[in-house]
């Protein structure tokens, strides 16, 4: 479904996201539970872990690749509380994680996705 979703994001925002590497992970680990003050697991659907392209430089010294995580239990959980369609869900929070890798505003992310 990640995938798939994916597949519908505008390819001026897909072009230069590069090596963005994207995890379906069930949970948000522990770690990133304590990092993020969650108060449940279920409190994330989905998380960036990089640096965003405002900030990146060439001189700077790369631990690895920009990450997005789906975080599938509590999207799930998400979709059954409110009922809304589990595709765009998925969508809609990636459109989010991927907007943080180029820095963007939630208003810039809900520009990008109202576009069909």
């Amino acid at each position: 479904m990640a995938e798939e979703a994916l597949d519908t994001i505008p390819a001026e925002l897909l072009a230069p996201v590069g090596n963005l590497v994207i995890h379906v992970e069930d949970f948000p680990d522990e770690d990133t539970g304590r990092e993020m003050e969650l108060e449940s697991p279920f409190d994330l659907l989905g998380l960036y872990r990089g640096v965003d392209l405002t900030r990146q430089s060439v001189a700077d010294v790369r631990g690895g690749p920009d990450m997005i995580f789906l975080y599938r239990r509590p999207i799930l959980d998400y979709w059954c509380e409110t009922g809304e369609d589990l595709p765009a869900i998925v969508r809609h929070v990636l459109i989010h994680e991927i907007g943080h890798h180029f820095g963007f505003s939630d208003d810039d992310m809900e520009r990008i996705e109202a576009m069909e």
